[in-house]
């Protein structure tokens, strides 16, 4: 049945091929070469060829004002009785048929500047057709395909910066038609929108075009978002598949509902912590009882201070992130990373502060600030008397707000602020209780050695973050320069790391058994100093190990196309040392089962462009690609100009089906 289905298909090829010739000759038969390339082909029993998908392309607006979305709808109209194969990522078809199918694929390939992807391509939903069964058990299936009028919204946002003028852009469906028999060759339709981008200000014209709401309202804006790959960055439809794992525990990715949760909660502990330095800690008794003198015997008013006080440190902690998350307006996050003085000047700021932290010398603010002294009988006072605590704790708390810096610069605007936001509410939050309850006033813990001994601890995770800096700042340096690092100088700097944590944890442990003799605090801080411990050593091994039993080729265009001149897949990773969500899919995806066998098998070349330097070639490659930002793998078949899947996050089951979609492909080519 296979070898049937594969005949039927290479005669339907070449009679489709002859169809496309004769339909090029007659073309100004009152067919314009813009509708050409949106058809596909078949030929019926009596030799007819007949239309089975027309392809086109609209955009949801053709004036756009700068910073706005717009999205491009392709719209595929299947002939009565066809289908086309869902996309790869919906991950809806049996291995028997995806082994052959070839799945709706959309690839960008002419992206203007000032114009980036705003989020993962939406898919239409999938629905049942009837299918001719490649596996000979059955000679028809029921499965879920595209058909009728399936809508593919692909979004885009301009750039707050961009100028007004004309812009372009180049898309490219790949799909296959089929019906219950037979398959047509696979197509790629080359689709050019063009709209225009208005002077800042500017208020749109209203569009005569009465289709266009109707044809944008299956568009889910909710799921829009920056720096989202070509395609496949979705996950499988389970949210722990595609994130990365802690201890075996599967964590959800980061932009994820679960995932946002995550870091909130994490945020707000990590600002609730900050109360325990000594530059916060002896203040709270302080503000709380001026509070509770100010509201007297009510404490419905004792909460309204409280209330407007928190707000205030809140009010304080979004301030600093409001700067820190529009940063990759003006700068390209992934970029900058590359600039080996910009993480080596990151990296001293840090250990700087990290030992000033831990009480080496002393930060002072400067005294006029220490004068002021807003009186908390207010709402406005309350207010003011929020600000003033959370910035009188600057100099025991500044470098969490130094070393957000460089983490925030690659994130999404809207987490930035959640995340500076979370930990003003974690730090705010014992104020608003204690008001409520100023009894437990008594049983805080007063500044002394245990205070000490958490901001020493803090100071050592902060001199672990300068190292990792510095060591990036090494090999862009270094890979810049054209210098050639043995397997273990790239692992160098994790070790510095890795003992950094390991003294951490062992400090922790002995300083808390010699200041307290309680087993309760003794037991939990004991567990943290062995993970802090652990977790230190465990990283500096998985990063020697996998330096050490290094697999990939270095990327070059010249190896890329020598290889797949060979007939060979090509698996290329976009990385960097800076890039800590690429280590993170390198350990835990693609240096494991089942996807490290597929990277070792005979005719697959995994390849690694490394572009820790800016003066590294895969920048060219990756921006060619319609992308600026990294992680990004990329699946290349033989014989095929694009590549067939590529994903910035994406899960062990989706590389491997995209490896299988490329060995489909490069059989078709060859004919096999």
């Amino acid at each position: 049945m296979i070898d049937r289905y594969m005949n039927s298909h290479r005669l339907n090829t070449a009679l489709a091929k002859l169809a496309i010739l004769l339909y090029a000759a007659f073309a100004h038969a009152g067919v314009t070469q813009a509708q050409s390339d949106a058809l596909s082909f078949n030929f019926n029993s009596s030799g007819e060829s007949q239309l089975t998908v027309q392809v086109s392309a609209s955009i949801s607006t053709k004036n756009a004002q700068p910073g706005n979305q717009v999205v491009i709808a392709i719209v595929m109209d299947h002939a009565k009785h066809y289908h086309t194969w869902p996309a790869a990522m919906l991950d809806v078809l049996p291995e028997s048929v995806a082994e052959f199918a070839i799945n709706t694929a959309v690839s960008i390939d002419s992206l203007p500047d000032n114009i980036k992807r705003d989020g993962s391509i939406q898919w239409p939903n999938p629905s049942p057709s009837t299918v001719a069964d490649p596996s000979g058990e059955q000679d028809t299936l029921e499965l879920m395909t595209f058909s009728g009028k399936a809508i593919i919204y692909v979004p885009f946002r301009v750039d707050k910066t961009a100028t007004a003028g004309p812009r372009q852009i180049t898309l490219t469906l790949s799909y296959q038609a089929c019906n219950e028999t037979q398959c047509d060759i696979p197509q790629d339709d080359e689709l050019t929108i063009e709209f225009q981008v208005l002077p800042a200000g500017e208020t749109a014209t209203t569009e005569n075009d009465s289709e266009r709401p109707a044809l944008f309202a299956g568009f889910d804006p909710s799921r829009a978002g920056p720096n989202a790959a070509n395609e496949g960055s979705e996950s499988d439809g389970d949210p722990k598949k595609s994130g990365s794992t802690f201890f075996g525990l599967s964590m959800p990715q980061p932009d994820s509902p679960a995932g946002i949760a995550l870091i909130m909660l994490f945020s707000a502990l990590g600002g609730l912590i900050l109360n325990l330095t000594p530059c916060v800690l002896p203040m709270i008794p302080i503000k709380v009882l001026t509070i509770s003198k100010h509201a007297g015997e009510k404490r419905s008013r004792a909460f309204m201070l409280s209330m407007w006080m928190a707000v205030g440190v809140i009010a304080f902690w979004v301030g600093i992130g409001l700067p820190v998350a529009f940063v990759a307006d003006f700068v390209d996050p992934s970029f900058i990373f590359g600039v080996w003085w910009v993480t080596g000047i990151i990296g001293l700021i840090i250990a700087a502060m990290s030992v000033g932290i831990m009480g080496l010398f002393q930060i002072n603010l400067p005294k006029q600030v220490y004068m002021v002294n807003p009186k908390a009988d207010s709402a406005s006072g309350s207010f003011m008397f929020g600000v003033m605590t959370a910035i009188l704790g600057l100099p025991c708390f500044g470098f969490i707000a130094g070393a957000l810096l460089a983490g925030a610069a690659t994130m999404e605007p809207l987490l930035v602020v959640t995340i500076f936001a979370c930990i003003g509410i974690g730090m705010a939050s014992p104020y608003v209780v204690l008001a409520l309850f100023p009894g437990l006033v008594d049983k805080l813990p007063r500044t002394g050695p245990a205070s000490e001994l958490v901001k020493q601890v803090m100071g050592l995770l902060m001199l672990a973050a300068a190292a990792y800096f510095l060591g990036t700042s090494v090999l862009s340096l270094g890979s810049g320069a054209g210098w050639i690092f043995p397997w273990w100088g790239k692992a160098t700097h994790w070790w510095v790391i890795g003992l950094i944590s390991l003294a951490t944890g062992v400090w922790l442990i002995v300083q808390t058994f010699r200041i307290t003799k309680r087993i309760q605090p003794r037991v939990v801080f004991m567990l943290v100093g062995l993970f802090l411990a652990a977790s230190g050593g465990g990283i500096a091994y998985n990063q020697t190990s996998h330096q050490y039993h290094n697999f990939w080729q270095p990327f070059t265009p010249e190896a890329l196309q020598s290889a797949l001149d060979d007939g060979k897949i090509v698996v290329l990773d976009f990385t960097a040392e800076w890039c800590l969500n690429c280590k993170t899919l390198e350990a835990t995806v693609l240096s494991r089962n089942p996807v490290k066998p597929e990277l070792l098998s005979s005719d697959v070349v995994p390849m690694v462009a490394d572009v820790t330097s800016t003066k590294a070639p895969g920048w060219k490659t990756l921006r060619d690609l319609g992308q600026t930002g990294i992680p990004l793998l990329v699946v290349y078949a033989p014989g095929q100009e694009d590549p067939v899947w590529m994903s910035s996050a994406y899960s062990s089951n989706q590389v491997v089906k995209a490896i299988e979609q490329a060995r489909s492909q490069a059989r078709l080519s060859t004919g096999q």
